[in-house]
């Protein structure tokens, strides 16, 4: 069940202008026009649309095309970005077509990362709300003056309804494709300010359930991603990767793999070798057939995920280990040392997998000269794609023709710098001159997978005898996440890491004396963004510890919060509703029990309710409900948000209870989800979301129903049995091992 509090419906529109200048040429088809105003154009074939700067264009069959800037991974942007543009400019939905930008143009990048074209943060709407609005407000007042002119009135005399433009004086129409058919030179793009922007209450699209555009072609099948790309003349990929990072080929026997029907030939990789074949069974055979000698020399075969788990926890623990910080106010040292009753805790959360639908796949065609490609990709970035490819082939990015496709999930593993998958496709192609794909099957992107951290986190507080919290430390030992994805990006926000340390500045608390630092420590694995970053696992920490303090305050654990909400109305607001949602403080049969947790992504908030049952012979864990309340600001459709924070409260209940990566003398020890496992269909829980709709901006979706969930799953494991679980995730043996 959703509850959606929203305020919208039809009204008048007023003139705009907008802030964003035009680039585009506009021509128009000739046509006359009758005393009533009906246009009769010429076929709209005949001319260029018209293209009220950079955002849209407008043929003159009527037919509307946006720019989407940004990749599309499940997360709804494809279509909530083109709605916001259609929304200021007075659109006709169903007359709206949408357009993938497949290059790295910063005229179109991402405001929050440096107009990098980048999808990643929960960004998508934050980040483009006003650009899109207001380039949608410059294009209806353009289409407006052009009907200005023609009727010789005043523009402000003139309003419009979806795709067309009014005169009621007259009783004159034109549709927005006629406005483009028309002939004569046209009015400068103009600009707009802020004030004629709509008001939220003649929202017409924004704030309802409009349906996706991606999701038809997704039911039938006939979505294509990465994996299903096939281009004339195009040969197969498989790779056998060394089996830890670092190490090379020292022997290569592929005589058994050439001899196999349909093998071209063997491509020496960076790590690995790459079998190329007129099939991709017989790319898969013929890898089954190399036989290599790896170095087995790299560092990396010291990593091991428990002994790196245990350094992590000494560094945590070690008041003289350097940490940098995160955020600070007051004297968090001070209020500790100082308070009634000192609590210390540690919390340990494993490597974690994106475990997407789709595992990495990407074509490529280099060019003769080996100087250019093009290059089809499912990936999170333009910009770092574009990167890639200019990179391996030693070319400008001029040489690149890029074609973006939408991802089979990614949440992170595809932003890195370097995307092997996409630099495996270009070298291949480049040493057998033909098209080539790259498929990692399960076991390769399990494998050879890029991590969520590992961490190990100690939090210290502080309390009055009157149980009032006073004085917050919390270290978090985890290594830089950028550093090794992103170098360059590191070498400008060194040593403040986001990706390792979002959710540790515990913003949405009034804590007067705080501190939050980062213990840098060595990376023991390839480490990459995972879903709400940081968060996923400082917040665990965070929330599972606020419990703690508020059972040695004896203040029940809602309660405990609200005192901590005085100058935060909205949260308070998230957690009276989800306590009443979920009925807390009603005495339960025993059999299960519920856990409380408040966290964010960014500004986004949300207050979750766990019910916990547990399998006491086996140590198995279930959640039967969850609740959650959420404000993420302006909502732009509500069933979509509704759909990805329910995503984001199976991405984290699949984390809390089973995701786990473990590394041995370098080696990932998983192979599939049969040992990898993940929260299945019949464990998913009845998910019971509410929309708290404020005046603000949008804030952010797709990550925020995450970090919330595992520490109100532990929280709720405490108030069913007494005991505490402070290492995510809470499998059987954890469970057990916590009982005894």
């Amino acid at each position: 069940m959703t509850d959606v509090m929203l305020q919208g419906g039809l009204g008048p529109t007023l003139p705009r202008r907008a802030l964003l200048k035009g680039t585009g040429t506009l021509a128009f088809l000739i046509g006359t026009t009758g005393l009533t105003g009906v246009t009769t154009a010429a076929p709209a074939a005949a001319a260029e649309p018209l293209a009220p700067g950079i955002w849209v264009t407008i043929a003159g069959d009527g037919l509307t095309t946006i720019v989407f800037p940004m990749t599309e991974m499940g997360q709804g942007s494809f279509t909530a970005l083109p709605m916001i543009l259609a929304e200021e400019m007075d659109a006709d939905w169903d007359r709206v077509r949408i357009e993938q930008l497949d290059r790295d143009d910063r005229a179109y990048g991402n405001p929050m990362f440096g107009n990098l074209l980048y999808t990643a943060g929960s960004s998508a709407v934050m980040a483009y709300f006003d650009p899109l609005r207001k380039a949608g407000a410059q294009a209806r007042k353009l289409l407006m003056q052009v009907a200005a002119e023609r009727w010789e009135v005043p523009i402000s005399s003139l309003a419009t309804e979806p795709h067309t433009v009014l005169h009621a004086a007259s009783g004159r129409r034109l549709t927005y494709g006629e406005i483009a058919a028309l002939p004569g030179p046209t009015p400068p793009v103009p600009e707009i300010t802020e004030a004629e922007l709509k008001p939220r209450s003649a929202y017409r699209l924004i704030g309802r359930t409009v349906p996706r555009r991606d999701v038809p072609a997704k039911s039938r099948g006939t979505a294509e991603y990465a994996i299903d790309v096939q281009v004339p003349g195009m040969l197969y990929a498989a790779v056998l990767r060394s089996p830890v990072e670092g190490e090379m080929a020292l022997e290569v026997d592929a005589s058994e793999t050439l001899g196999l029907p349909g093998v071209v030939r063997t491509v020496t990789l960076p790590d690995g070798i790459a079998v190329v074949a007129e099939r991709l069974e017989a790319a898969f055979a013929g890898r089954d057939r190399l036989s290599v000698r790896w170095s087995e020399t790299a560092p990396a075969r010291s990593f091991d995920s428990e002994t790196t788990l245990s350094a992590y926890e000494a560094a945590a623990a070690d008041p003289d280990r350097d940490a940098a910080v995160w955020s600070e106010n007051g004297d968090a040292a001070a209020a500790i040392s100082g308070a009634e009753r000192a609590v210390q805790r540690t919390y340990l959360s494993d490597y974690a997998y994106h475990a997407q639908m789709e595992p990495m796949a990407a074509v490529a065609s280099v060019d003769p000269d080996g100087k250019g490609a093009e290059v089809w990709a499912a990936t999170q970035t333009q910009t770092l794609t574009t990167h890639t490819i200019a990179e391996v082939l030693q070319t400008s990015r001029d040489r690149v023709r890029l074609h973006m496709l939408t991802m089979g999930g990614s949440f992170g593993r595809r932003t890195a710098l370097m995307q092997e998958y996409v630099r495996d496709a270009l070298l291949a192609s480049k040493a057998v001159g033909r098209p080539v794909k790259v498929v990692w099957t399960r076991e390769d992107d399990l494998k050879h997978g890029w991590f969520r951290p590992a961490a190990a986190q100690q939090l210290s507080g502080g309390l009055t005898a009157d149980g009032t919290l006073t004085g917050w430390r919390h270290r978090v030992a985890t290594p830089s996440v950028i550093a090794y994805f992103n170098p360059l990006r590191w070498r400008q926000v060194e040593p403040h890491d986001i990706i390792s340390m979002r959710g540790a500045e515990s913003k949405f608390y009034a804590i007067d004396d705080f501190l939050a630092e980062h213990v840098i420590t060595e990376r023991q694995a390839r480490v990459i963004p995972w879903r709400a970053i940081g968060a996923s696992y400082t917040s665990f920490a965070a929330e599972a510890f606020m419990d703690e303090l508020a059972e040695e305050a004896g203040v029940d654990p809602i309660d405990f919060r609200l005192r901590l909400r005085a100058d935060n109305p909205r949260g308070r607001r998230l957690l009276e509703r989800v306590a009443e949602m979920a009925g807390w403080g009603h005495a339960s049969e025993g059999q299960t029990a519920l856990g409380v947790s408040f966290a964010g992504y960014g500004d986004s908030m949300a207050a979750g309710i766990a019910e916990v049952a547990l399998d006491r012979d086996s140590g198995r864990l279930s959640v039967p409900r969850f609740w959650a309340a959420v404000d993420a600001g302006l909502i732009i459709s509500p069933d979509n948000a509704v759909a990805q924070i329910e995503g984001g409260i199976v991405y984290g209940l699949s984390s809390a209870l089973k995701e786990r990566v473990t590394l041995a003398r370098g080696e990932v020890q998983q192979s599939n989800f049969y040992d990898y496992e993940i929260l299945r269909a019949n464990e998913v829980p009845e998910i019971d979301v509410h929309l708290e709709v404020t005046d603000g901006p949008p804030t952010g979706i797709g990550e925020v129903g995450t970090p919330m969930t595992s520490a109100a799953v532990a929280n709720a494991f405490h108030a069913l049995t007494g005991r505490r679980l402070r290492h995510m995730p809470f499998t059987p043996d954890r469970v057990l091992a916590a009982l005894a």
